[in-house]
């Protein structure tokens, strides 16, 4: 059985009135429900603050915690309105992805139906993201006794915080395939960077991955793997400006889990974004990466 781990608050933990799609996990929970034949959901726990700050300033970490942000900082982050919710939220966000780090650890595989939260810096928040879930639960791991942490960033927008974090660290390895002219418009360096251009489809999108991945696995021989599964390189995604379909993204999870069975590593899969219109479409896409994932157990 895959163990995905999950809370109501992911999407109650927004404000109502935010341009965010807040709903789109609960509708990924329900949908999974259904369908997920071979999916166990755990509860997310809160992570603690020391966690958070092995990847995270920690005068950030107090601001955020004692709800003294500025104002220029939450707009930043773009999570508006601005709720006290949205503290215990952020903080079970990333116990999600830790708990299921500790899984995969022992059992191989396993996923939050959040995280993915790439925007987020060392000490500011960005595009939607207040701590880097990726870049805690990878310094965590290696606490654990991973020397070689490869995140696999296939999410629309550069993974520019979780390449920021790691810049000057040769133990974790930052792999981003994006398109390029999207947010963030100022892009920071990853191990690896695979820019796009808009409106790229299917088959030479697929072509690319299957071309750049390959001799990073090769050269870097990581143990412990990191996907960003975001969705939003969808055709009908509101912020994407790729046009993949839905086979072709369900052809990209299959690449990459078959890859991951091969090196038989443990890995951990996030959301990432999908802003379709409608968003059933970016939920459909969710699903279809969990149910792919269960697969291969």
């Amino acid at each position: 059985m895959l163990s995905l781990w999950y809370s109501d608050i992911y999407s109650a933990g927004i404000d109502a009135k935010a341009r965010f799609p807040r709903q789109r996990y609960q509708m990924l929970y329900r949908m999974l429900q259904v369908l997920g034949k071979r999916i166990v959901f755990q509860d997310a726990p809160k992570i603690d603050r020391d966690v958070v700050e092995l990847a995270h300033c920690d005068r950030y970490v107090e601001r955020f915690l004692t709800s003294t942000l500025s104002d220029r900082e939450v707009r930043r982050i773009g999570l508006r309105p601005w709720t006290p919710s949205m503290i215990p939220r952020t903080l079970t966000l990333l116990g999600g992805t830790l708990a299921a780090t500790k899984h995969a650890f022992h059992y191989g595989i396993a996923g939050n139906l959040a995280g993915g939260t790439h925007h987020a810096h060392y000490d500011y928040g960005s595009g939607y993201c207040i701590f880097n879930d990726l870049a805690v639960s990878a310094r965590y791991v290696q606490q654990m006794g991973c020397q070689r942490v490869l995140i696999i960033d296939l999410d629309v927008h550069q993974g520019d915080g979780t390449a920021s974090i790691f810049q000057d660290d040769p133990s974790v390895f930052t792999f981003s395939m994006h398109c390029e002219k999207n947010f963030p418009f100022r892009k920071q360096k990853s191990d690896v960077d695979v820019p796009l251009e808009e409106k790229l489809e299917d088959e030479e999108y697929l072509r690319i991955l299957e071309k750049s991945l390959p001799p990073v696995i090769e050269t870097f021989k990581p143990d412990f793997i990191f996907y960003q599964a975001g969705v939003d390189g969808l055709k009908s995604d509101r912020l994407g400006r790729l046009s993949l379909s839905k086979e072709g993204l369900r052809t990209r999870n299959h690449y990459i889990y078959e890859m991951v069975a091969k090196l038989n590593v443990p890995i951990v899969i996030t959301i990432g974004g999908g802003y379709s219109d409608p968003l059933l479409s970016s939920v459909e896409c969710h699903t279809d990466v969990f149910i792919q994932a269960s697969s291969f157990l």
